[in-house]
């Protein structure tokens, strides 16, 4: 149960997280910087977008996983692993961050993956 509701609570944070960092790309355009030879050459309006989108789909996966849903369990591991593969893309710009964000979502997929249904089940034995 608590490795469920630590993924659970790492994965509201996140979402919010990317929330914020996605209406900071679309509302100043500047504040990222762009390198021209990254290979998804996306505008930071569409990078606000999409990190705004994801981190919604997160956020209620995250919530999910308080209800025990089955769906928030699968979208949080393949939430993670994607989180896990952005975070390596930061590798040689924000290192720490980004071990600590790979470490993070490594804790989340195994919590959700060697658990049963975790909070569910806690609260139909109280």
């Amino acid at each position: 149960m608590g490795w469920t509701a630590f993924a659970g609570i790492m994965m509201v944070m996140a979402g919010v997280w990317w929330v914020l960092v996605g209406f900071v790309g679309i509302v100043n355009g500047d504040f990222y910087v762009i390198d021209l030879e990254w290979i998804l050459r996306f505008s930071t309006t569409t990078w606000g977008w999409i990190h705004v989108l994801l981190g919604i789909v997160i956020l209620l996966a995250g919530f999910g996983l308080f209800s025990g849903a089955v769906w928030a369990r699968t979208v949080g591991v393949m939430v993670a692993v994607l989180w896990a593969i952005v975070a390596f893309s930061w590798l040689p710009w924000h290192p720490v961050w980004a071990v600590l964000l790979i470490a993070i979502s490594i804790f989340v997929i195994w919590a959700l993956t060697v658990g049963g249904s975790g909070l569910a089940d806690a609260r139909r034995t109280l």
